[in-house]
């Protein structure tokens, strides 16, 4: 007869579809995710964790891309740094990739409607980054983060994304072909979410978070000084100890945020791509 335990895998998978790491934490620091998620379907009064099929949905999911776990090899072991909030797994394409890609990962980040000269910038720290070796990583949105992934792809080094949603589609849309020539450049593309799960504001915070916690360093092209994906990645690196390096701010009120951060001693200003290449060595 086959066996009816349900593997880590499709475990973690089934708990990360219903639950944020930061819910579960306490319990799976006692308990075996197979233990975690039996528990949890017996005490939801709805029902609704009692009707889903853990080993069937990983199947399904996993024709699009791999559910990567903490004790496989590939796992980023940088992603404990996350404490409580550490992923209870990564949705990944290109998952073989991703030891070599996070050794040297370098996050270049800001503003969705970015100036002119943000996205000059973009281009050029992507670039020499690209060129020295390190791992050009960022989401596919508008703005500074997709000048530098086509910046590092026209250098013919692989890179990494981080999207805030499931990998069966980009985000945003029309970035379906950046999405796609990632992986097939020897990159990988990552996320928290499932296939199937769209973008929302709580998707964008995470995935925010985890583009810190992934990279050795993040360079913050420029940034607008609210509640945003770029800036809450800043301080998610800040506070995570990861070198936080910023882009002269320009006169334009869509660099608040490098002034703040570097008034408050968060940052390190970096005037040029050879200047940040330094703080990285």
């Amino acid at each position: 007869m086959p066996s009816t335990a349900l593997s880590e895998r499709a475990a973690r998978a089934a708990l990360a579809t219903h639950f944020t790491p930061h819910q579960v934490a306490v319990r799976l620091a006692h308990h075996s995710p197979e233990d975690v998620w039996q528990y949890s379907v017996r005490h939801d009064a709805s029902g609704r964790l009692a009707e889903y099929m853990p080993r069937e949905e990983l199947a399904n999911a996993q024709l699009t891309c791999q559910f990567v776990i903490p004790s496989d090899d590939v796992w980023p072991a940088a992603l404990a740094d996350l404490g409580a909030d550490c992923p209870l797994g990564l949705w990944v394409r290109g998952h073989e990739q991703l030891p070599r890609l996070t050794a040297r990962a370098v996050a270049v980040t800001g503003n969705r409607a970015a100036t002119v000269q943000a996205l000059a910038r973009a281009q050029t720290f992507a670039t020499a980054l690209a060129a020295a070796g390190h791992t050009v990583t960022a989401t596919l949105a508008y703005g500074v983060d997709a000048a530098a992934q086509r910046a590092a792809a026209q250098t013919g080094q692989a890179a990494l994304a981080v999207l805030p949603r499931g990998l069966d589609r980009a985000h945003p849309h029309d970035h379906a072909q950046l999405l796609s020539c990632i992986p097939a450049g020897g990159g990988a593309v990552v996320s928290l979410f499932r296939p199937g799960t769209p973008a929302s504001g709580a998707t964008l915070q995470a995935s925010a978070a985890l583009l810190a916690a992934l990279v050795r360093a993040v360079v913050l092209i420029e940034a607008l000084n609210y509640a945003q994906a770029a800036m809450h990645t800043a301080e998610v690196a800040a506070d995570l100890h990861r070198p936080l390096l910023v882009t002269p701010p320009t006169d334009d009120v869509r660099a608040d945020g490098n002034v703040r951060l570097l008034a408050e001693q968060r940052a390190v200003l970096v005037p040029d791509p050879a200047h940040a290449l330094a703080a990285l060595r």
